[in-house]
């Protein structure tokens, strides 16, 4: 399967510059039928803690992105900020290339450090989804921190995980090394979709990885706005952990140690 990530510089509350910005993207990197295209964290407002402006649109975002997937006949994962009651939600929203809706995952960790649970608050549910052979795993920025969330994932089947973020470049060097390590403790490949550019609040380094099951680097951006690819195969997983059966050899009775 080709997997291509959007790593942009996401026009701070402008959903219709950014919706542009993915269209163009699109018809510049014409990925191959049945491809995964991934989007960065809040990608169509920036990472934003005014629901109100955050969530503006937000039905029409997703009306567009579904058309772009069927129009590119991909899977396009995109990070959303959705309105629900009185509250927003941070969500990774993933179309099919029929313009369906294939998986809706809500940050199970919000960043507690900037107050996100006062706007987003957290969702209850890991989610998996069925694409190119893979089992997909979606999560979002602050929950890379979190491995008993991977390794929920991993008792559900995924081998592979989507992660979005906004992760700004302070702490890059946690993104990347977080990133790695998911792969290689959960055996799956990955790819982590990292935002550049600037914000009111903080500044971000991209960095955005293609990883496979051993962390070898498949596609790599710099700080740069970006578009990374490669052509990953679930059997290159399936035949690493038959073949090093590390996940096999967990014990189920840490607790009682």
């Amino acid at each position: 399967m080709e997997i291509l990530g959007f790593q942009t510089d996401i026009t701070w509350h402008d959903r219709t510059a950014n919706l542009a910005r993915v269209a163009a993207l699109l018809d510049q990197s014409r990925p191959a039928p049945g491809a995964l295209v991934v989007l960065p964290e809040m990608s169509m407002s920036g990472f934003s803690r005014d629901v109100t402006a955050a969530t503006s649109g937000a039905a029409e975002s997703e009306s567009v992105l579904a058309e772009l997937a069927k129009k590119h006949r991909i899977a396009l994962m995109a990070g959303l900020a959705t309105k629900q009651g009185n509250c927003g939600a941070n969500e990774s929203v993933t179309y099919g290339p029929d313009g369906s809706e294939l998986a809706r995952y809500r940050k199970l960790q919000p960043f507690s450090v900037a107050g996100e649970a006062e706007s987003y608050p957290a969702g209850d549910n890991i989610i998996t989804f069925e694409w190119g052979g893979f089992t997909i795993a979606p999560f979002i920025c602050y929950d890379l921190r979190f491995p008993e969330l991977f390794r929920a994932a991993v008792d559900k089947g995924a081998n592979l995980f989507a992660i979005i973020g906004n992760w700004p470049n302070r702490r890059h060097q946690h993104w990347t090394t977080l990133l790695k390590a998911r792969a290689i403790e959960n055996q799956a490949a990955v790819i982590g979709v990292n935002r550049s550019g600037t914000d009111p609040e903080f500044t971000y380094a991209g960095g955005s990885l293609i990883l496979g099951p051993q962390a070898e680097v498949l596609a790599e951006a710099g700080e740069a706005p970006d578009i990374i690819r490669a052509e990953i195969s679930p059997s290159v997983v399936s035949e690493w952990r038959a073949g090093f059966p590390a996940l096999r050899d967990r014990r189920t009775d840490y607790a009682q140690l």
